[in-house]
């Protein structure tokens, strides 16, 4: 089973793609006090669970969302049709490293998804690209190292130990890429613990209703992730949604 398709069922029930509970998604947008008249942009939007409810707390905002696979665009149609906020939002099928847009944005997301762009460094360079020179103000998450990792964790990640920092290193690296930090969100367990059981159980529920070879390769991915995250990354990777502006 390709793995766009595996990451578009386990989020059927967390359509935040990312640990972080809809309270505090809301706080964050509520937080960016986005200018009247906004322009929203999310890099690697999935669901563009962000931009709907963004939508939703600013109506006369519009929202643009782009993502490789467009597995997630009809449920993310569907929720903005229920919010009231369909004609407001477009959603683009391509490489978030190819959008280009003729006008800047107020307001740029790119939650948990740099790796889109190959790390926090080039994501920033990216998201610069797009924002507003003067006001604009970016939403980004990245993973952190909560405590070092081990070896064994590594080599399962295929991760070098420099692939992320501690918390004040992610800082310093958004901030050494020509930002201040004006606010940021770090995830509790609580929200990595929520989103990881139904990741994980989401995705057994739908390889049981689907008995055959889909369903096997769908019960196996979940039973691997986690085993990974209850044997490996729980407690050491952390997840931090950081507020930006351009310095």
């Amino acid at each position: 089973m390709e793995r766009d398709l595996i990451s578009h069922l386990a989020h059927a029930d967390h359509p935040i793609a990312a640990p972080i509970s809809e309270d505090n998604l809301e706080r964050l947008l509520v937080r960016a006090k986005p200018p009247a008249r906004a322009r929203i942009l999310d890099l690697g939007c999935g669901e563009a669970a962000w931009l709907v409810r963004a939508l939703s707390l600013y109506p006369d905002a519009t929202a643009d969302g782009v993502d490789i696979s467009d597995s997630g665009f009809a449920r993310a149609k569907e929720e903005a049709e229920r919010r009231g906020v369909a004609d407001r939002l477009r959603l683009h099928r391509a490489p978030a490293t190819d959008f280009t847009a003729e006008e800047p944005y107020d307001l740029v997301l790119c939650v948990g998804a740099t790796h889109a762009f190959g790390g926090l460094a080039p994501t920033l360079d990216a998201v610069r690209d797009h924002l507003r020179p003067s006001s604009g103000l970016a939403l980004v998450g990245e993973g952190f190292w909560e405590r070092p990792p081990s070896p064994g964790l590594l080599a399962r990640f295929g991760a070098e130990p420099d692939e992320y920092a501690d918390l004040a290193g992610t800082v310093a690296r958004a901030e050494d890429a020509g930002y201040a930090t004006v606010y940021a969100h770090a995830s509790t367990v609580e929200e990595w613990d929520e989103y990881e059981w139904s990741w994980t159980g989401t995705l057994t529920r739908w390889a049981l209703d689907h008995p055959g070879e889909e369903g096997e390769s769908a019960l196996s991915a979940a039973r691997e992730h986690r085993e990974l995250w209850l044997g490996g990354y729980r407690g050491v990777l952390g997840f931090v949604t950081l507020m930006l502006r351009r310095v």
